[in-house]
């Protein structure tokens, strides 16, 4: 079964919103193992959609539509899925219902508009909304389905997960577990990681289950995705044996993967590098301080939004002035942008916030060069039980990515110092 996107909203043409819904959706549809070849943007015009919708559905077998089910003039997508099924639009008085409902229990007063909400193309069968107003659809069209979902990323996620893609499932007749686990690294090019794994390319190519895939992920890295599936068999716990299978492939070439890209990876699924450098720090039971200059309190926020960071995480200190440096911290006279810099802050941070492992980055973001030293720049001072190390780094790009980069570069630093031996 193939499945096509059509994300709607006159903003997403314009910029104004980028669009990360199609994107989330044709994940979690390939993990379903539905084929997505399609997906297209178009604004809020009744024509354009009719027209969109009218070329997915010759192409493909099921057309999710995400945006434009609000009760605004401009909201259109019920109106274009109508005329594309060729019936009319009926108000369904269990929406209504619904959703004075929820106007009442949040205290406010229902707008006329809102009704709107509640009409249906003929034959549809709603999708009850439990986080907004907003209901989704499933609209037969001869053959065919069309879903349509809101464009508001939470509302459009939990009718995807609830409704959407088990109903596709179950018309497709497919029987199979498919799961993934996702590797994330930090250190090396997209390039360099499929050549350091071509030789496990080249074995899963032969065998087609399970496969891998590289996500890039900007400032965060790469991300290599290892996906297997098994076809579910007849009889009693058939399912839960598939399961098992899944993921006994999927941690065979996990186990495969790390073997040939180290300490290149630094965690899975969701664990940022901030949660990996935590997990590590409460492991050998340390605690962490950190003096930050160019970065200006981005480590420390990063690691504040670790849950349970309070059992590792000492403070920050965002030491940006010089002289704050040198009266907070013990940074010498001289150049703050320097290796001697760096090394005192990391001693300074330890030492005044009373933590047995410090983190410090001082450097230039630009615009212009200084102290001598050149856009980029980034030294990386790491302090562990009164001994101290400076790395040198360098970042490219604007003002911003520089801190981003000096943000995680020092971060995943420590974290490849804090796997070294004797620090457990």
């Amino acid at each position: 079964m193939q499945a096509e996107i059509i994300a709607i909203g006159t903003e997403l043409l314009l910029g104004q919103v980028v669009d990360t819904n199609s994107s989330w959706m044709g994940e979690q549809l390939a993990l379903s193992g539905i084929a997505c070849h399609y997906q297209t943007k178009v604004g809020d015009n009744h024509g354009r959609i009719v027209a969109a919708l009218r070329l997915a559905l010759e192409r493909s077998d099921v057309v999710i539509c995400c945006g434009g089910l609000g009760p605004t003039q401009d909201d259109i997508t019920r109106e274009a899925i109508a005329e594309v099924a060729g019936v009319g639009l009926v108000r369904d008085e269990g929406l209504v219902e619904a959703i004075s409902t929820l106007f009442s229990a949040r205290g406010r007063v229902m707008s006329q508009n809102n009704l709107r909400q509640a009409d249906v193309p003929e034959g549809a069968v709603p999708i009850l909304q439990e986080r907004g107003t907003a209901p989704g659809l499933i609209c037969p069209v001869g053959p065919h389905v069309v879903y349509a979902v809101p464009g508001v990323p939470h509302e459009m996620r939990d009718m995807m997960t609830r409704a959407v893609i088990p109903d596709i499932v179950e018309r497709s007749g497919q029987a199979a577990v498919i799961a993934s686990r996702t590797l994330r690294t930090w250190g090396l090019a997209e390039s360099t990681l499929a050549e350091t794994l071509a030789s496990r390319i080249e074995a899963l190519d032969a065998l087609g289950n399970p496969t891998i895939a590289f996500l890039a992920s900007g400032i965060e890295g790469i991300k290599v995705r290892i996906t297997a599936s098994a076809a579910i068999p007849a009889g009693e716990g058939a399912a839960g044996r598939a399961r098992l299978e899944v993921d006994r492939l999927i941690a065979t070439e996990e186990t495969e993967i790390r073997d040939l890209l180290g300490d290149t990876v630094f965690g899975v699924d969701d664990e940022t590098m901030e949660a990996a450098v935590g997990r590590l720090l409460e492991a050998a039971g340390r605690t962490l301080g950190v003096a930050e200059s160019l970065t200006g309190g981005l480590m420390a926020s990063r690691l504040v939004a670790v849950p349970g960071a309070s059992n590792w995480f000492r403070g920050g200190i965002v030491s940006y002035a010089t002289e704050v440096k040198q009266t907070l911290l013990g940074v010498p006279p001289g150049p703050v942008v320097s290796a001697e810099a760096a090394e005192a802050m990391a001693l300074g941070a330890a030492r005044a916030l009373g933590a047995s492992v410090a983190l410090a980055v001082t450097g230039v973001a630009g615009p212009a060069e200084q102290e001598g030293q050149p856009v980029g720049t980034v030294w990386v001072g790491i302090a562990i039980d009164g001994a101290a190390e400076v790395v040198e780094v360098r970042g490219a790009g604007d003002r911003e990515r520089i801190r981003q980069f000096a943000t995680i570069n020092a971060l995943d630093l420590l974290r490849r110092r804090l796997l070294g031996p004797g620090l457990g």
